[in-house]
């Protein structure tokens, strides 16, 4: 296995990410308004803020009436719907005065039609037998990236610096970071880590990419849980697919788990339509488990409809959002207790209801977060094996004190979660 050439950044290692669509936030789509919303997003335990790309979309192939972010037109400019650069310029420095971290989302595989570049740099890009710019991907709307192109490849890293340097931002999640070329990317930071240090997540799966980048997507995992919530899929088959995350990829690198993002939300459902009551307990897992913890714009609400992709759809806030202390217990716990920062490995515990319990407890240094998830509409005691836990624990919902003896028996209702720590 090839060994990671680049050490995530300390903060990385606690950090939690919300990913925002700042067009579907808010009445009026803005930086501006969304920026209202950060002292809320602090005080949930928000560590990390991810911008869906916030560069201008081309009109040539749009889709819907506002088209997608993801066909850019300029990579370094912003999207006049969202405000101006001095908007998002103000927008991360107050991020930053909450001590939350920005990164945006990078589309470096392909851009819209009428991208500048179509124009100043046409060979920056693929072209078919007859001479015309072509997507291979099936995306109708983006043209691909001609990565033999050196120059092509100078002048994205430039545009990559020039967010860096203008904005101040923290990191790039890469847009199917799989689609270009390894050694582009190993490029890329290398010369971006002569201007800061910064966060690299990878919407890939490919082993080969954490050479470069310090987490990557846990699609195994979502997609798995989707069976289980179909009842296609055992809680011991699951609990395989979490093991093989610790064993198969590199040490310093983590995954992102997740229940939705945007991908997931517009085009497959909503985390109700694809787990029903199965949401919950996966968010305790995706929190808890060895990695970094996503969620995607209005799940605190929690949203329960699919957001349009190219059109204006807001999110329906109401007030003080339903899940909000839910999700502050979880990821200020994740923020706060050295046994979840990456790295970390878990044990299983095994328990008299393997078949729908999940328990594991991680530590450092002494201090431990025990974790049993119930993965099943049965009401049930549940009973750890002797030698694995003992001790005074707190519990992070109710805050009583718990003390844990051999063969200790605790009950939890359907789908119910109990997190113990001390």
């Amino acid at each position: 296995m090839t060994l990671k050439s680049f050490n995530p950044v300390p903060w990385s290692k606690s950090t939690t990410i919300y990913e925002v669509n700042v067009r579907q936030y808010t009445v009026e789509g803005t930086f501006e308004a969304f920026s209202k919303h950060l002292p809320r997003l602090k005080d949930m335990g928000v560590g990390t803020l991810w911008f869906m790309p916030i560069t201008p979309i081309s009109v040539q192939g749009r889709l819907g009436s506002l088209g997608s972010y993801y066909a850019c037109s300029d990579y370094t400019a912003i999207n006049p719907e969202f405000g101006t650069i001095d908007d998002f310029r103000e927008l991360v420095a107050y991020a930053h005065s909450l001590g939350m971290k920005v990164i945006i989302d990078w589309v470096a595989n392909h851009t819209g039609q009428d991208h500048i570049w179509t124009q100043t740099n046409p060979g920056f890009y693929k072209k078919n037998a007859e001479g015309a710019m072509y997507d291979s991907n099936g995306w109708n709307d983006v043209i691909d990236l001609n990565y033999y192109d050196g120059l092509m490849r100078k002048a994205m890293i430039d545009a990559m610096r020039f967010w860096v340097l203008e904005c101040d931002i923290d990191g790039f999640r890469c847009d199917m970071a799989h689609l270009v070329p390894l050694d582009f990317w190993r490029r890329a930071r290398m010369e971006l880590s002569d201007v800061k240090d910064l966060f690299w997540l990878a919407e890939t799966e490919d082993i080969h990419y954490l050479e470069v980048f310090d987490a990557c997507y846990a699609w195994t995992w979502m997609h798995e849980t989707e069976k289980l919530g179909k009842g296609q899929l055992s809680v011991s088959q699951l609990r395989n697919v979490l093991h093989n995350y610790q064993v198969s990829f590199p040490s310093n690198t983590t995954q992102l788990f997740f229940t939705s993002n945007h991908d997931e939300n517009s085009w497959n459902g909503t985390e109700y339509e694809k787990y029903g009551p199965f949401a919950k307990p996966l968010a305790v897992i995706s929190t808890l488990w060895n990695g970094i913890p996503l969620i995607y714009s209005g799940q605190e609400q929690p949203n329960h409809k699919r957001l349009k992709f190219f059109d204006k759809d807001r999110i329906e806030w109401g007030g003080q959002p339903a899940l909000h202390e839910f999700y502050k217990t979880l990821f200020q716990l994740h923020r706060d207790h050295p046994a979840l920062a990456f790295g970390n490995e878990v044990q299983w515990i095994p328990t008299n209801a393997d078949e729908y319990v999940m328990a594991f407890v991680r530590r450092f240094e002494g201090r431990e977060v025990l974790a049993l998830i119930n993965l099943s509409p049965n009401h049930s005691f549940v009973q750890l094996k002797e030698g694995y836990v003992s001790g005074v624990y707190a519990n992070v919902f109710t805050h009583e004190k718990v003390d844990v003896i051999p063969f200790q028996s605790f009950e939890l209702r359907a789908y119910e979660s109990l997190i113990l720590v001390k």
